[in-house]
Protein backbone atom coordinates (compact mmCIF):
# COMPACT_ATOMS: atom_id res chain seq x y z
CA UNK A 1 0.00 0.00 0.00
CA UNK A 2 2.93 2.36 0.95
CA UNK A 3 4.48 1.61 -2.37
CA UNK A 4 1.60 2.32 -4.37
CA UNK A 5 1.15 5.49 -2.38
CA UNK A 6 4.79 6.34 -3.46
CA UNK A 7 4.21 5.84 -6.67
CA UNK A 8 1.19 7.88 -7.20
CA UNK A 9 2.85 10.81 -5.64
CA UNK A 10 5.52 10.27 -8.00
CA UNK A 11 3.75 10.85 -11.17
CA UNK A 12 1.50 13.24 -9.77
CA UNK A 13 4.57 15.45 -9.29
CA UNK A 14 6.03 14.11 -12.35
CA UNK A 15 4.11 15.37 -14.85
CA UNK A 16 3.79 19.31 -14.26
CA UNK A 17 7.65 19.12 -15.12
CA UNK A 18 7.30 16.59 -17.82
CA UNK A 19 4.82 19.32 -19.64
CA UNK A 20 7.44 22.27 -19.07
CA UNK A 21 10.08 20.35 -19.94
CA UNK A 22 8.66 19.05 -22.96
CA UNK A 23 5.83 21.29 -24.12
CA UNK A 24 5.28 19.56 -27.38
CA UNK A 25 3.24 16.72 -25.68
CA UNK A 26 0.51 19.30 -24.91
CA UNK A 27 -0.43 18.95 -28.81
CA UNK A 28 -0.57 15.54 -28.57
CA UNK A 29 -2.75 15.75 -25.57
CA UNK A 30 -4.99 17.90 -27.14
CA UNK A 31 -5.31 16.77 -30.12
CA UNK A 32 -4.73 13.24 -29.56
CA UNK A 33 -4.29 12.35 -33.16
CA UNK A 34 -1.79 9.68 -32.10
CA UNK A 35 -5.13 7.30 -31.51
CA UNK A 36 -6.12 6.10 -34.92
CA UNK A 37 -9.22 4.71 -33.77
CA UNK A 38 -10.98 2.03 -34.75
CA UNK A 39 -7.25 0.55 -36.24
CA UNK A 40 -9.02 -2.22 -37.90
CA UNK A 41 -10.77 -0.07 -40.73
CA UNK A 42 -9.29 1.07 -43.97
CA UNK A 43 -10.15 4.32 -44.67
CA UNK A 44 -9.73 4.04 -47.96
CA UNK A 45 -12.50 1.61 -48.31
CA UNK A 46 -15.30 3.69 -46.76
CA UNK A 47 -17.99 0.74 -47.58
CA UNK A 48 -16.91 -1.43 -44.87
CA UNK A 49 -18.43 0.69 -42.34
CA UNK A 50 -20.62 3.45 -44.66
CA UNK A 51 -22.73 3.02 -48.00
CA UNK A 52 -22.89 5.55 -50.51
CA UNK A 53 -19.53 7.09 -49.98
CA UNK A 54 -16.43 7.51 -51.44
CA UNK A 55 -12.46 8.46 -50.29
CA UNK A 56 -10.64 10.75 -51.53
CA UNK A 57 -7.73 12.96 -50.73
CA UNK A 58 -7.25 16.84 -50.95
CA UNK A 59 -3.37 18.57 -50.39
CA UNK A 60 -4.49 21.89 -48.30
CA UNK A 61 -0.78 22.64 -48.56
CA UNK A 62 2.51 21.04 -50.23
CA UNK A 63 3.46 18.03 -48.21
CA UNK A 64 0.36 17.65 -46.44
CA UNK A 65 -2.23 15.41 -47.43
CA UNK A 66 -5.73 14.72 -46.17
CA UNK A 67 -8.03 11.76 -46.24
CA UNK A 68 -12.19 13.52 -46.92
CA UNK A 69 -15.18 11.04 -47.36
CA UNK A 70 -17.95 11.96 -49.30
CA UNK A 71 -21.58 10.34 -48.01
CA UNK A 72 -24.26 10.74 -50.77
CA UNK A 73 -28.15 11.83 -49.90
CA UNK A 74 -30.62 9.17 -49.93
CA UNK A 75 -32.05 10.70 -53.22
CA UNK A 76 -28.89 9.69 -54.98
CA UNK A 77 -28.30 5.82 -53.27
CA UNK A 78 -30.04 3.68 -56.01
CA UNK A 79 -27.14 5.67 -58.71
CA UNK A 80 -24.15 5.12 -56.77
CA UNK A 81 -23.67 1.79 -57.14
CA UNK A 82 -20.68 0.69 -59.01
CA UNK A 83 -19.44 3.90 -59.55
CA UNK A 84 -16.09 6.06 -58.96
CA UNK A 85 -14.93 8.78 -57.64
CA UNK A 86 -15.47 11.16 -60.69
CA UNK A 87 -18.96 10.57 -60.66
CA UNK A 88 -19.46 11.31 -57.11
CA UNK A 89 -17.71 14.51 -57.57
CA UNK A 90 -20.32 15.15 -60.55
CA UNK A 91 -23.12 14.34 -58.16
CA UNK A 92 -22.03 16.73 -55.82
CA UNK A 93 -23.57 19.30 -57.82
CA UNK A 94 -27.24 17.73 -57.97
CA UNK A 95 -28.57 21.21 -55.84
CA UNK A 96 -28.58 19.34 -52.19
CA UNK A 97 -27.10 20.85 -49.24
CA UNK A 98 -23.82 20.24 -48.18
CA UNK A 99 -22.49 19.53 -44.95
CA UNK A 100 -18.86 19.59 -44.14
CA UNK A 101 -17.94 17.37 -40.96
CA UNK A 102 -15.42 18.45 -38.43
CA UNK A 103 -15.03 15.89 -35.84
CA UNK A 104 -13.52 16.49 -32.42
CA UNK A 105 -10.05 15.00 -31.29
CA UNK A 106 -8.95 11.41 -31.08
CA UNK A 107 -9.55 8.72 -33.41
CA UNK A 108 -10.72 9.08 -37.32
CA UNK A 109 -13.85 9.71 -39.15
CA UNK A 110 -14.56 6.25 -39.11
CA UNK A 111 -15.22 6.23 -35.27
CA UNK A 112 -18.88 4.48 -34.75
CA UNK A 113 -20.74 7.45 -33.33
CA UNK A 114 -19.30 9.41 -36.21
CA UNK A 115 -20.26 7.45 -39.06
CA UNK A 116 -23.87 6.78 -37.60
CA UNK A 117 -24.35 10.78 -37.34
CA UNK A 118 -23.17 10.55 -41.40
CA UNK A 119 -26.07 8.23 -41.87
CA UNK A 120 -28.83 10.36 -40.31
CA UNK A 121 -27.62 13.51 -42.07
CA UNK A 122 -27.41 11.35 -45.29
CA UNK A 123 -30.92 9.58 -45.03
CA UNK A 124 -32.18 13.69 -44.42
CA UNK A 125 -30.86 14.21 -47.76
CA UNK A 126 -27.53 16.01 -47.17
CA UNK A 127 -24.44 15.16 -49.16
CA UNK A 128 -21.89 14.89 -46.07
CA UNK A 129 -17.67 15.52 -46.71
CA UNK A 130 -16.23 13.94 -43.28
CA UNK A 131 -12.61 15.22 -43.05
CA UNK A 132 -10.06 13.78 -40.98
CA UNK A 133 -7.39 16.59 -40.41
CA UNK A 134 -4.08 16.49 -40.89
CA UNK A 135 -2.57 14.11 -38.42
CA UNK A 136 -5.44 11.99 -38.07
CA UNK A 137 -6.00 8.85 -39.50
CA UNK A 138 -4.27 8.47 -42.84
CA UNK A 139 -3.97 11.83 -43.79
CA UNK A 140 -0.09 13.16 -43.12
CA UNK A 141 1.66 16.01 -41.16
CA UNK A 142 1.35 17.40 -37.80
CA UNK A 143 -2.37 19.20 -36.32
CA UNK A 144 -2.02 22.33 -35.51
CA UNK A 145 -4.57 25.31 -34.76
CA UNK A 146 -3.95 27.28 -37.87
CA UNK A 147 -3.43 23.43 -39.67
CA UNK A 148 -6.20 22.46 -38.90
CA UNK A 149 -8.51 25.66 -40.25
CA UNK A 150 -6.25 25.62 -43.33
CA UNK A 151 -7.19 21.83 -43.81
CA UNK A 152 -10.90 22.81 -43.61
CA UNK A 153 -10.93 25.61 -45.63
CA UNK A 154 -9.47 23.80 -48.46
CA UNK A 155 -12.34 21.43 -48.14
CA UNK A 156 -14.39 24.22 -48.06
CA UNK A 157 -12.88 25.56 -51.42
CA UNK A 158 -13.19 22.40 -52.85
CA UNK A 159 -16.52 22.10 -52.18
CA UNK A 160 -17.80 25.30 -53.68
CA UNK A 161 -15.92 24.58 -56.25
CA UNK A 162 -17.96 21.33 -57.53
CA UNK A 163 -21.35 22.02 -55.70
CA UNK A 164 -22.46 24.64 -58.05
CA UNK A 165 -24.24 26.84 -55.89
CA UNK A 166 -25.73 24.83 -52.96
CA UNK A 167 -25.97 25.73 -49.48
CA UNK A 168 -23.05 24.59 -47.01
CA UNK A 169 -22.58 24.05 -43.63
CA UNK A 170 -19.83 23.65 -41.10
CA UNK A 171 -20.75 21.08 -38.98
CA UNK A 172 -17.93 21.06 -35.91
CA UNK A 173 -18.12 18.85 -32.95
CA UNK A 174 -16.10 19.39 -29.91
CA UNK A 175 -12.40 20.30 -30.94
CA UNK A 176 -13.87 20.49 -34.65
CA UNK A 177 -16.59 23.33 -33.12
CA UNK A 178 -13.28 25.57 -32.77
CA UNK A 179 -12.08 24.83 -36.21
CA UNK A 180 -15.72 25.31 -37.81
CA UNK A 181 -15.62 28.86 -35.90
CA UNK A 182 -12.05 29.92 -36.89
CA UNK A 183 -12.99 28.48 -40.63
CA UNK A 184 -16.54 30.87 -40.67
CA UNK A 185 -14.08 33.95 -39.44
CA UNK A 186 -11.28 33.07 -42.37
CA UNK A 187 -13.74 33.04 -44.75
CA UNK A 188 -15.90 36.22 -43.48
CA UNK A 189 -12.45 37.92 -43.18
CA UNK A 190 -11.79 37.07 -47.18
CA UNK A 191 -14.70 38.60 -48.15
CA UNK A 192 -17.18 35.56 -48.30
CA UNK A 193 -19.54 34.37 -46.32
CA UNK A 194 -20.63 30.59 -44.93
CA UNK A 195 -23.92 29.51 -44.91
CA UNK A 196 -24.20 28.20 -41.93
CA UNK A 197 -22.37 27.11 -38.84
CA UNK A 198 -23.42 24.16 -36.66
CA UNK A 199 -21.54 23.87 -33.30
CA UNK A 200 -21.99 20.41 -31.17
CA UNK A 201 -20.60 19.80 -28.07
CA UNK A 202 -19.06 23.03 -28.61
CA UNK A 203 -16.19 25.26 -26.02
CA UNK A 204 -15.12 28.53 -25.61
CA UNK A 205 -11.43 28.33 -24.82
CA UNK A 206 -8.84 25.79 -24.56
CA UNK A 207 -7.76 27.56 -21.32
CA UNK A 208 -11.19 27.39 -20.02
CA UNK A 209 -11.37 23.06 -20.96
CA UNK A 210 -8.56 22.99 -19.30
CA UNK A 211 -8.87 24.45 -16.09
CA UNK A 212 -12.28 22.59 -15.63
CA UNK A 213 -10.92 19.30 -16.49
CA UNK A 214 -10.43 16.55 -13.70
CA UNK A 215 -6.96 15.73 -13.99
CA UNK A 216 -5.74 19.60 -14.10
CA UNK A 217 -8.10 20.86 -11.32
CA UNK A 218 -5.59 18.39 -8.86
CA UNK A 219 -2.83 21.26 -10.37
CA UNK A 220 -4.55 24.26 -10.03
CA UNK A 221 -3.12 25.55 -7.04
CA UNK A 222 0.27 25.53 -7.66
CA UNK A 223 1.81 28.93 -9.06
CA UNK A 224 1.78 28.78 -12.75
CA UNK A 225 -0.20 26.17 -13.90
Amino acid sequence: MKRAACFLLSVYAAAPVILYLLPWILGHVIFCHFLKFPFSVDLSRPADVLNHTCNFYLSPEEGVSVGVWHTLPASQWEGSVGRGPEWYREALGDGRPVIIYLHGNLGTRAIHHRVELVKILSAAGYHVLSLDYRGFGDSTGEPSEEGLTRDALCLHDWVLQHSRGASVALWGHSLGSGVATNTAVKLQDQGSAVDAVILEAAFTTIGEVVAIHPVTKMYMFLPGI
